[in-house]
């Protein structure tokens, strides 16, 4: 609230603002079986934090600094810093200006570019590796690394920046071109400050996923922490080094983190008055029309084009014309179809389970203690999930050896790891809901409970539909956690992709991928479906 509305407040001593039942409900106590519900997420995110950092805290000063100042984990800091740096700016960059042509320009078939931008999401990294290192195997390295990354990412931006775009007040630019700016100098002084939240907060998640990305770098030969902790791992089960190893990612995490949070600042970039909203005027590109057509196809053809045509050929060949021959089994085809089907639905149940009374906390109780709890859970978020799995394997060997390696052990990784990104849908949909209707139920007489499931869940359905999907697609493109935890003889079709493609059995690898990408993009397409229902459920209030 700015200082003219807080100095406006005590004028109107006897008024009672009509969006007063959120202040109204920090001053009520939080129910004790809500709040022990609330905080069961948080807490399981901050356990393997604090098992990793007391398992490296066993070498003591010494060995902490004999294993960390090797030549090695010098390549490693470096080959990691270099690919994060690179791809963030590069990511943003090219999400940016896609954006910018989308949404700013008269660029023939936006629709079409909109979504196609945003595609790529729904193709694991490490699928699109598979895709470029069996076109040609000199795409490795460094190089690779960072055109695979790239394309993987840069949605990422692209998404939120247009968001940001399309909220923006048109007279911000009208008023710059009508005091001389031109239009880079309105884009640099005027359009580019006013992404500036969208734009960051999108970075810091291309930065935290390029740092716990793990298959892609793999398949590229690119060695960075995330693969040198899972080989520490692989070469000794007592995986002291790899929690040492792994206590640094997560530093590196938190150091991007805590510069994003530095950078942003406390700028507020809200509109002040509420004025119906104007299509912004678009651009005309001219004679650029033809070549940023060009480059848009261009981008189209590496992001999706290539990954598709790939996995396309290599369903074409036999296991024979693969480097290393490797029949593909009907049978396991279907059982690591129906692992990742299973898998997935499993983890988005209970992921969506855990958020629900987290984010009714912090919709209906708002105050300290539940934004402690917010910013714990999205601690998951930048905390890579080989690091996340490594500590619970851990913990199962030495405290819960009945659950290593069981379904159950897995399910509640998942859970752990896209925890954050239920809330967001789900604290969303709460937003949304009115909170008049769930007074009115309770007034009459309704329960705790029996309002939880007649009033609140009816309304947030969209944003738990969007959530879970969301979850579903994390889990079955995940692979981390999977290698580390999985069931004994059970295969995912991302650990499947990830094994046939490291022995370069390309065509065994292909069906799988193919599997991968189909379900991918059917969950993405529920994903559509619900957030679209729940922007709806968003506008009706303000529409009666």
């Amino acid at each position: 609230m700015s200082k003219t509305a807080s100095t406006a407040v005590p004028s109107a001593a006897t008024a009672v603002p009509q969006d007063d039942a959120p202040r109204r409900a920090a001053r009520r106590r939080v129910p004790r079986a809500l709040l022990a519900a609330a905080v069961l997420g948080p807490a399981l995110v901050l356990l393997p934090l604090v098992l990793t950092f007391w398992r490296a805290s066993s070498f003591g000063v010494a060995g902490t600094a004999e294993l960390l100042f090797r030549p090695l984990v010098g390549e490693l800091l470096v080959n990691t810093l270099t690919i994060t740096i690179s791809a963030t700016l590069a990511s943003a960059v090219l999400g940016t200006a896609l954006a910018w042509f989308v949404e700013r320009t008269d660029l023939p078939g936006r629709r079409a570019w909109a979504l196609l931008g945003a595609a790529p999401l729904a193709m694991p990294a490490f699928v699109t590796s598979f895709a470029w290192v069996s076109l040609s195997l000199d795409l490795q390295d460094f190089l690779g690394a960072f055109v695979v990354i790239t394309t993987a990412y840069f949605p990422l931006v692209y998404l939120p920046v247009a968001a940001a775009l399309r909220g923006m007040d048109p007279a911000l630019e009208e008023c710059a071109r009508a005091l001389g700016c031109g239009r880079w100098g309105t884009f640099f002084r005027v359009v580019l400050p006013q992404l500036r939240p969208a734009l960051l907060g999108s970075m810091l998640l291309v930065a935290l996923g390029v740092l716990s990305e793990f298959g892609a770098f793999t398949l590229l030969r690119f060695r960075t922490f995330t693969t040198e902790i899972y080989a520490e791992y692989r070469t000794s089960f007592d995986n002291g080094g790899a929690s040492l190893l792994a206590c640094v990612l997560i530093v590196l995490c938190l150091v991007c983190l805590a510069l994003e949070f530095r950078v942003r600042g406390h700028a507020r970039y809200e509109r002040v008055d509420r004025g119906a909203r104007r299509a912004p005027l678009r651009h005309a590109l001219g004679r650029w029309r033809w070549p940023v057509l060009a480059g848009f196809a261009a981008l189209n053809v590496g992001t999706l084009g290539v990954p598709l045509a790939m996995i396309g050929y290599w369903l074409t060949q036999p296991g024979a014309a693969a480097i290393t021959p490797a029949d593909v089994s009907p049978e396991l085809l279907v059982s690591t179809t129906l692992a990742s089907i299973k898998f997935g639905l499993l983890a988005a149940i209970l992921t969506t389970l855990l958020a629900l009374p987290l984010a009714y906390v912090l919709v209906r109780y708002p105050g300290r203690f539940s934004t402690l709890l917010e910013r714990v859970t999205f601690i998951a978020q930048g905390v890579p999930g080989l690091v996340i799995g490594l500590a619970i394997v851990s913990l199962a060997v030495r405290v819960l050896e009945p659950l290593y390696q069981t379904t159950t052990l897995l399910i509640v990784v998942y859970a752990i790891l896209f925890l954050p990104l239920a809330l967001v849908s789900v604290r969303a949909a709460l937003l949304q809901a009115q909170t008049r209707l769930e007074e009115t139920a309770r007034s009459l007489g309704l329960g705790w409970f029996p309002t939880l499931r007649r009033v609140i869940l009816p309304l947030a359905a969209p944003g738990l539909g969007a959530a879970a999907s969301l979850v579903f697609i994390s889990v079955v493109t995940e692979l981390n956690a999977t290698l580390l935890l999985s069931p004994i003889d059970t295969h995912t079709l991302a650990t499947q992709v990830w094994t046939d493609t490291t022995t370069l059995a390309f065509a065994a690898a292909a069906p799988y991928a193919a599997l991968l990408t189909a379900l991918s993009l059917a969950a993405s397409g529920l994903l559509f479906a619900f957030a679209g229902k729940s922007a709806l459920a968003g506008r009706a209030p303000d529409a009666s």
